[in-house]
């Protein structure tokens, strides 16, 4: 079976011709490019003293992006990654999930899923295999449900109708650790089920991943070194050949969705998060007053305006640093990511932590974007089997809690959430941090960006969209490297009419790059509109809820945002970065 690895991508800016749409009308987005002078104009706002070189280098390197880059999230996939068998990928999404939400299959499906796995076992499916993190996530999450779920989202009866009739058949073709995965104590499958006890796996992280194993696959959970020693011991995961790799895949998947599964500890989410924080030596500190790490969900937005990037490019003007973080693409929603905007647009994407550093403390920049790649390359080396899993991964929260880069002065972290329950965690690993404040947003897709649109009398149940919570450090508090200090907690549903903001409609970017990029620029170059409305609603109230100076009372906070932009200092501010991403050292 082919390695759902990730190779390392290319160390350059600007890429290649990778299959883009070309100029004009693109592909799949529905939207016109409209040729030089939509983009002069735009770039012409924040040009001042600078015009001449946002005209001859801004302007080049956005149409340079058009040419040359995908204006479509789809189309940063990594090229080379097999795609996961669709058959097993639809029954993942249903049973590998959590203990309330997981929905059995029907006796129709279980049988298609297992003759689909039967089949690719014997090499009948050449085209579309059931890779192994497939089978280790499907095999898991069917353990799981019948050794810990409750009686509703255990196994159906025709789940075990299937599984009674197809087992004895899998049993010959399915490799021993998916047998492993499947019943490891020799108590689901009867008779032929003895695998699993004896299994110990190859070589000695997978031993120790393996016990680790019987654990989650139990439903039980383990201790924050315990996560630790495990993640050190398998990740980054290597190729060792075209179709191997030095720990086996299925064991990962089974552990990283199990984990999921079980919903994960506090003291479990804390090794995710801290695991590999020295693996690159020492982390940098910048030389500046305020730093904001922003923890954007890394799948990115399929649907809705994602405006982090232009709500950076506003604070940094009147000294709040902001730290991006991310990958390009990322499954499962493979949306639209502030990594594919700054590649589309011609900067480099490809900065050390070092060189984010230079940029933060850079008076024309002030803001600055890491890839996961430069930033933690264990991480970024399972991307693709990340896909073949499906549902999101413990990883999946504590990514959004990383510290690449420290400040010599006052640092906060905010971070997108969707599903109740990661709200509280979320926080918990920012005070882990040991920051001065953290901020937890529900945002439209679960990102960060808060809406001017009104609720609706029939939303749906749950945290609304715009509930923020978090906590604060008094200004007169005398910060010290410890986590006994006083902090002041915080719970705000922002409620944008009140705030004298017209409610509008969120635009819609239905994954095109390019629309996203279209709104965000509009709305630097002073073009009012609810693109506008929303990189200064998230702008000032980030600021306001994090207990920024100059940002105490709500009105000064959306002046000052909206002064930034109508200046064009905005604007400059990300142009700037385009070109200065590429001559830091």
């Amino acid at each position: 079976m082919n390695s759902m690895l990730l190779r390392p991508l290319p160390s350059a800016g600007v890429s290649g011709d990778r299959g883009s749409p070309g100029r004009g009308r693109v592909v799949g987005s529905g939207v016109s490019f409209g040729g030089r002078g939509r983009w002069r104009r735009v770039v012409a706002a924040a040009a001042g003293a600078e015009a001449s070189w946002m005209e001859e280098a801004g302007v080049a390197v956005l149409e340079e992006g058009v040419r040359r880059n995908p204006a479509v999230s789809d189309s940063y996939r990594p090229p080379g990654l097999p795609r996961p068998n669709a058959t097993v990928l639809e029954a993942q999404a249903r049973v590998c999930t959590g203990p309330e939400q997981t929905r059995p299959l029907g006796e129709e499906q279980a049988m298609r899923v297992l003759d689909t796995i039967l089949r690719s076992g014997m090499g009948e499916l050449k085209d579309e295999p059931v890779s192994s993190a497939q089978l280790g996530a499907f095999f898991a999450g069917m353990t799981i449900r019948a050794n810990s779920f409750p009686e509703s989202t255990q196994w159906s009866e025709g789940e075990r109708r299937a599984m009674s009739l197809f087992w004895p058949r899998l049993v010959n073709v399915l490799p021993p650790e998916v047998k492993f995965i499947a019943d490891p104590e020799g108590t689901i499958m009867g008779a032929n089920g003895l695998t699993g006890p004896r299994y110990v796996g190859q070589s000695t992280a997978e031993m120790r991943l393996v016990s680790a194993l019987r654990e989650v696959l139990a439903g039980g959970h383990l201790g924050y070194e315990e996560i630790q020693g495990v993640l050190k011991d398998v990740l980054p995961v290597e190729v060792a050949s075209a179709n191997s790799t030095m720990v086996n895949e299925a064991l990962l998947a089974a552990f990283l969705i199990g984990q999921r599964m079980n919903r994960e500890t506090d003291r479990e989410l804390k090794g995710y998060c801290l695991a590999f924080d020295d693996e690159l030596g020492p982390t940098p500190v910048a030389d500046v007053k305020s730093l904001t790490h922003y923890g954007e969900p890394y799948d990115g937005n399929t649907r809705f305006f994602r405006s982090t990037l232009f709500v950076a490019a506003v604070r940094a003007c009147y000294g709040e640093a902001c730290l991006l973080h991310g990958v390009e693409w990322m499954p499962p929603k493979g949306g639209i990511t502030e990594g594919q905007m700054l590649k589309f647009m011609g900067a480099n994407t490809h900065l050390s932590t070092l060189q984010a550093k230079t940029l933060l403390e850079d008076e024309n920049t002030g803001f600055a974007y890491l890839g996961l790649q430069e930033a933690c390359p264990p991480l970024y080396s399972i991307i693709g089997l990340r896909e073949h899993i499906k549902k999101r991964p413990p990883l999946a929260t504590s990514e959004k809690v990383q510290q690449f880069v420290r400040a010599r002065g006052r640092e906060s972290m905010v971070a997108g959430f969707y599903h109740v329950g990661y709200e509280d965690p979320l926080l918990m690993l920012m005070r882990r941090r040991t920051v001065h404040a953290g901020l937890v947003v529900k945002g439209e897709e679960g990102a960060l960006s808060m809406t001017t649109k009104e609720k609706s009398a029939h939303a749906s149940k749950g945290l609304p969209v715009n509930h923020c919570s978090g906590f604060r450090i008094p200004n007169s508090t005398d910060f010290s490297e410890t986590d006994g200090i006083s902090r002041e907690g915080f719970s705000v549903i922002v409620n944008a009419q009140e705030l004298g903001f017209e409610s509008t409609e969120t635009p819609r970017t239905d994954r095109s790059v390019l629309k996203n990029l279209e709104l965000g620029l509009a709305a630097l170059s002073g073009e009012k509109g609810p693109a506008y409305d929303r990189i200064v609603l998230n702008a000032a109230m980030v600021d306001h809820l994090l207990g920024c100076t100059g940002a105490e009372d709500i009105k000064s906070a959306l002046d000052r945002a909206r002064e930034a932009i109508d200046s064009g200092k905005a604007l400059s501010r990300l142009m700037n970065y385009i070109k200065i991403s590429h001559k830091v050292s």
